[in-house]
Order: structure tokens, then sequence, then C-alpha cells
């Protein structure tokens, strides 16, 4: 039988593993939200521990080995962490913990907010909702693309969470630890953004406008994030090479019916930025997944020809990215992350035994000839009854021999 890492290493390769490797949780849109998996804990009898939320926006949580023991998991997190946690109460009233750094504000109309170090407020939850949406965007209202140096430090620190202590460098006690054990693979979370960047800096309406009548502000604003991040990429290899065997960036660039910009804008305004990143991971021996959601079969050659080879979360749901087409034009050169199950409407409403068929399905599509890694597409969201959540695991273990 083979570890883990074999197993996951095996299908990169595009060989075919003793089984179809599984992730559950090695990064921020694989994972399970904490309600979730507070259910599921429950669900399966385990007492205590901690539900620990590393991702406050999505409500996203850190696994624990007690619940690995009884779902699969073939991959592990190495992303940075807080050094203290505090409990709070989940919108269904079961406990959590969060960075003890992280501090929403509960505002007269139920909403909660967070406000950056000059009191503005950054991100909102609604009332009765679930997540964190960014609002107020910081660098919305600039008009000069020389204005953006007065913004270096913002830039600088985006895309890095602020309530975690410590670097890449506090990353290697632990990434040592797994490396030792060699059991499993490992993901060395790096998350960064370009166009979604954008969106979140400028606005989404104002950045879609820039790309249309203002370029030299996305060559001015992306050019700077690239710089950035690829001197943070060096810290990050000096610190985890050799530990890590696969390495995550995020750019979504789809919506259920197609992209959220034209191919030739893509390749004349983003895709320069994003491959002198790629380029250089890939250069460093890491395999490089790329979590995009939405319609992107259009401009998938482009990752591939940037040295993507790992693709997420697969959402097969969306305008041309039916499973068998991905499977039988990109398979060779991909390898798919995610695609194991819808969770817009599948995972979260049908039954146990309708969950195991989709599971059956998906694998039949995209396991033979290895080049998957199996998760649902996207996180584990509140509204997924715990029994399926089992059932797409046994379906897993069932037919993915």
């Amino acid at each position: 039988m083979s570890t883990s890492r074999e197993r996951v290493l095996a299908a990169l390769s595009h060989r075919d593993p003793d089984r179809v490797p599984v992730d559950l949780g090695a990064m921020d849109s694989t994972g399970i939200t904490a309600i979730a998996y507070n259910r599921l804990k429950k669900r399966l009898g385990l007492a205590g521990g901690h539900t620990r939320i590393f991702d406050p926006y999505q409500q996203v949580v850190k696994v624990e080995e007690s619940v690995y023991r009884h779902v699969p998991g073939d991959v592990r997190p190495l992303m940075p962490e807080p050094d203290r946690w505090k409990p709070v109460t989940l919108a269904d009233g079961s406990a959590a913990e969060v960075p003890e750094r992280w501090n929403p504000e509960l505002q007269p109309d139920g909403s909660q907010v967070i406000r950056d170090g000059a009191g503005v407020i950054r991100s909102r939850m609604p009332a009765g909702g679930y997540y964190f949406e960014f609002v107020n965007p910081p660098l919305q209202r600039l008009e000069d693309p020389a204005q953006l140096e007065a913004h270096r430090s913002l830039l600088e620190n985006f895309d890095w969470p602020g309530f975690c202590d410590g670097g890449f460098e506090a990353l290697a006690g632990r990434a040592d630890a797994l490396e030792r054990e060699g059991q499993y693979a490992v993901m060395g979370n790096f998350a960064v953004h370009f166009f979604a960047a954008g969106q979140l800096l400028r606005g989404f309406e104002q950045f879609l406008v820039d790309l249309a009548i203002n370029p030299d502000m996305v060559h001015a604003l992306l050019g700077r994030l690239a710089d950035i991040y690829l001197e943070r990429f060096e810290r990050f290899h000096a610190a985890l090479a050799g530990r890590v065997q696969v390495v995550n960036v995020n750019d979504d660039l789809g919506s259920q019916e197609g992209l959220l910009l034209s191919p030739a804008l893509y390749r004349k305004l983003v895709r320069p930025y994003q491959e002198r990143l790629y380029r250089r991971i890939r250069a460093c021996g890491y395999h490089l997944f790329l979590h995009t959601d939405g319609s992107v079969y259009d401009l998938i050659p482009d990752f591939i020809e940037m040295g993507v080879d790992i693709l997420n979360p697969v959402q097969f749901t969306c305008r041309n990215m039916e499973l068998e087409k991905l499977k039988r034009e990109f398979g060779r050169d991909l390898t798919f992350w995610g695609g194991g199950i819808d969770t817009q409407n599948v995972l979260p409403r049908a039954t146990p035994t309708q969950v195991k068929e989709a599971v059956k399905r998906s694998l039949a599509i995209l396991a033979p000839g290895g080049g998957f890694i199996f998760n649902q597409v996207h996180n584990i969201q509140p509204d997924v009854p715990p029994d399926n959540v089992l059932a797409m695991y046994e379906a897993v273990r069932e037919f993915g021999g």
C-alpha cells in the first residue's frame, strides 16, 4: 500500500495510484466550513478538540487529525496561523475558535464588520450571513498610476493574513515535522491573486472599467504586485524548499456562464504578470495548483503554457466545463483537483444514495490514468448534511480503487 504522499505524487505524474487520492482542507477552497464541520464531528461521535477557523472570511476550518481518522485526507496544509486563538459561537450555536486578532464588530442591524487600522470598514458579514464580504476597496478612488506609490505598504502586505503570526520561517518547524513523517503530501499555501487582487483593491466594477479604458493603471498595479509576490516567493522557497510538494495560487477568472474578461484582454493585461510568478514557482520544482472558479475553459491552454499543472475546483456545472471534455482535451497536461461532486445543488440537497452515484460518475471520468485528486467543488458549505459528507467519502472508498 502506498503512503498518501506516494499516492498523490503518482496521480500528479499521471500514473494510476493504488486508489484515488483525496484532499480535505489542504487550502482555503478545498475544505469545510465551521458549521458543517461541527455537525460532521457530532455525527462521528467526536467530542472536544478544536474547531479552529483559519480563514474567517470564508469560515473554513483546519481539519483535525481525529477527523482524518474517519474521512480520507492524503494532503496536509502548510499555512500561516496565529499563535493564539479565542472562542466564538457560530450562527447555529456551536463552538469554534478564531485568531485572537480577528475582531469583528457587531452593528445595530445585526451585521458584523472588520475595520482596518484607520477605522475604515473593509469587510462585512450581513445579518444572518455566513461569510465576510469585502467592501470599500482601498484603491478605488485613485486616478493616476503614480498614486500607487503612496500605498506601497498596503500592496506589500496584500494577500497575507494580518491576524497571523510570523512569516514563512515560522512555518519551517511544522514543515520539518511533516517532512520527517513523510506520510502526506504537503501543500504550501502561497495563495496570491492578480485579477482578483485588482477587483479587491480597486473594486469589482472599477477594475473591469480599468481593463477597458485605463490599461496603464492595470499594468502599474499588477506589475507592482508581481514584484512583491516574486520577492515573497523567494522567502517562501528559502524557508520551505524540499518540504513542500505543491504550491497553490488563486485567481477567480470565471463566472457560471463564461469568463469575467475576454481572452484577448486576459492575455494582454493579466497573463504576463501571472506568468512571471508561475514560471518561477515551477522552475523551483513545485507542482503548481491554480484555483479559479467558474467557466475557464477558454483559458486552460494559457494556464498550461504558464506552467500550471493542477486545476481547481473544476466547477463542471459551468458552461464548457464538462468533465468528459476536460479530461479528453487536457488530461495529459493537467491534474484535476476537484470536480468530485457539485456543491451547489447535489451535495447539500441530494440523498446519500444520490451523492454516492454522483461521485461514482465523476470517478469514472476523471480517475483513469491518474491526474485526479478527489475533492468536492469548493468548500463544503454549512447546509450540507453530515450524512452526505460521509456518503461522498464512502463512494470514494468503494469506487476509487
